[in-house]
């Protein structure tokens, strides 16, 4: 009999649900990741989709330049974008810290319409 596998998915928000301006996608994203730190989550994972131009969108572009700014800051420790979020250099140290990361159902597919982020 084949072992079941279990997936585990990070506490997540879709933030490009009902087309949001940026600004109140900032304010989304805001809000979860201070409620996210408040109950103690170490990782989460966004959802902004990519955009319908080919090239990205501004929810997708505009966000992550907030969270170079919160990581700059010290209010994030980092974050990794959707495309880049499976086995490398960058994220070896955050998957072998919390093994979450490797079970979610985004993991090592190069999906640039997400962001994953490490809190404090």
């Amino acid at each position: 009999m084949p072992k079941k596998q279990f997936t585990r998915e990070l506490s997540k928000m879709n933030i490009e649900e009902g087309m949001p301006s940026l600004a109140e996608a900032s304010v989304r994203m805001n809000q979860f990741i201070n409620e996210s730190q408040h109950s103690g989550l170490r990782v989460i994972k966004i959802i902004h989709g990519y955009g319908s131009s080919g090239v990205g969108g501004r929810l997708r572009s505009g966000l992550r330049q907030e969270l170079a700014k919160r990581k700059q800051n010290g209010k994030i420790k980092d974050f990794i974008p959707g495309e880049r979020f499976g086995v490398n250099e960058e994220t070896l140290l955050y998957i072998q810290q919390y093994t979450t990361l490797k079970v979610d159902p985004d993991f090592s597919m190069q999906n640039p319409g997400i962001t994953v982020i490490i809190l404090y």
